[in-house]
């Protein structure tokens, strides 16, 4: 490495620094960094040396080996593996053995984790988002909700007998467990703790003989008036299709005796010509 030196000229009266020249061993003078690296070359990276001092800085060194580092884990990582061929047994063998690559056999099961299938939990109180929706028929009349039995009574903040029903519905469409209710006591109390989110808003219920016998005659009273409201429309229907077809056969009739009439004519007016 070349030497380093300081030289002052005696004539200068100026605020600047003595100015610097490096002194190489064959006894050439360099008085810039840039005159050095043109001496010197591809042969030597004096990206980190210090003109003024004469050292390596050891700070900027560190930190190109980093970044050295760094660009060369980067390249690694981005490049593409573009191989297709399988790979071969790294065994002791003169002859290459191909791996075979299996995708499908009868004997691969696939092991499902039964955590996964747990439903996820559910907001509480999420039966009020259902509160305010109505149905309505083909011609846009408000269908009239049914009436909740004595049995079921709401419980929790704001529970109504329409958000109770849709919760209801919405538990018998989309839950597999039987419908029972809060069975825990203390939910009335402090509904927010002890509330069961699987279960509607409602008391526990037990239904009785006495229940589902009336659930049947009522089941049976809507079937008759079914029946009957087809059997009507059914006749409605054979009637319309008989008075469509007995008048094409009167305009037919009416058809012919007009052109009997017609020809009537013409033959007077021949015999009169």
């Amino acid at each position: 490495m070349p030497a380093r030196g300081a030289r002052s000229s005696p004539s200068a009266k100026t605020d600047f620094p003595p100015s610097c020249l490096s002194l190489s061993p064959s006894g050439k003078k360099f008085r810039s960094k840039p005159q050095l690296a043109r001496y010197l070359g591809n042969s030597m990276d004096l990206s980190t040396f210090d003109f003024r001092t004469g050292k390596m800085l050891m700070s900027k060194v560190n930190k190109n080996r980093q970044r050295m580092r760094y660009d060369c884990s980067s390249q690694a990582k981005d490049k593409p593996d573009l191989n297709t061929a399988l790979p071969v047994r790294q065994t002791a063998s003169i002859f290459k053995q191909p791996v075979t690559k299996i995708t499908n056999h009868p004997s691969n099961k696939v092991k499902t984790d039964p955590q996964k299938a747990v439903d996820q939990p559910r907001q509480l109180f999420w039966e009020k988002k259902l509160s305010g929706l109505n149905a309505f028929d083909i011609a846009e009349e408000l269908v009239k909700t049914m009436d909740l039995p004595k049995g079921l009574q709401g419980v929790g903040p704001g529970c109504t007998d329409e958000t109770l029903l849709s919760a209801i519905a919405s538990a018998l469409h989309t839950s597999t467990m039987p419908i029972t209710g809060q069975l825990s006591a203390a939910v009335e109390k402090n509904p927010g703790v002890w509330l069961n989110t699987s279960q509607p808003l409602c008391k526990a219920f037990m239904v009785t003989d006495e229940d589902i016998r009336k659930q049947e005659e009522l089941v049976q009273q809507v079937r008759k008036r079914l029946e009957e409201a087809l059997m009507a429309d059914m006749l409605a229907h054979v009637e319309e299709v008989a008075k469509d077809g007995e008048a094409p056969a009167a305009k037919v009739g009416g058809g012919e005796a007009g052109e009997e009439e017609e020809e009537a004519d013409r033959s007077q007016d021949v015999e009169c010509v």
